[in-house]
């Protein structure tokens, strides 16, 4: 079963959640740095974790726990650009390893990985929403209750629907 975004709300199973977006909408033609969640369906590939927030995680996908160095590229002009980098890093990147909660659970999305074209956006996640569901930069954000809630939906062959 997959999952499907539409009006701000995932839809899965018998659930409906709440959910944030990219500040300018959802675009066919997503580009890097226009705030615009990409429009189609996409895998889910791997699930990134804060050990230290929220404890071990029960995944269908392939964990992997944040630490202090890890980072995401989103410079174009970098030979990284959309892939896991190690701090410090010499170009733009996403720091996983934040202060606030938005990246305690992290589920990377396949959104321009196979191949990567240079400018058509990176570090597309569904992660955790502010309390009042900010616009994110191009990610879906949800509750972190509604995040496991997700973790436990989601299989290797679960797409997300993004109209």
């Amino acid at each position: 079963m997959h999952i499907k975004l539409k009006n701000k709300k995932l839809i899965f199973g018998k659930y409906k959640v709440k959910c944030s977006i990219g500040k300018r909408g959802i675009s066919k033609l997503k580009k890097e740095g226009d705030y615009c969640t990409p429009k189609g369906k996409f895998n889910f590939l791997s699930v990134f974790y804060r050990r230290d927030r929220v404890g071990n995680i029960n995944s269908n996908l392939r964990k992997r726990i944040i630490n202090k160095n890890m980072g995401w590229c989103d410079d174009p002009i970098s030979n990284n650009y959309n892939k896991l980098v190690k701090l410090p890093f010499k170009r733009g990147c996403e720091k996983l390893y934040k202060k606030n909660n938005v990246y305690d659970v992290i589920i990377v999305i396949s959104y321009n990985l196979k191949p990567i074209i240079k400018n058509k956006g990176s570090a597309i996640f569904l992660h955790i929403a502010t309390k009042q569901y900010s616009p994110t930069r191009g990610c879906i954000a949800v509750s972190k209750k509604d995040m496991f809630l997700l973790l436990n939906f989601i299989k290797k062959k679960t797409k997300i629907i993004i109209n």
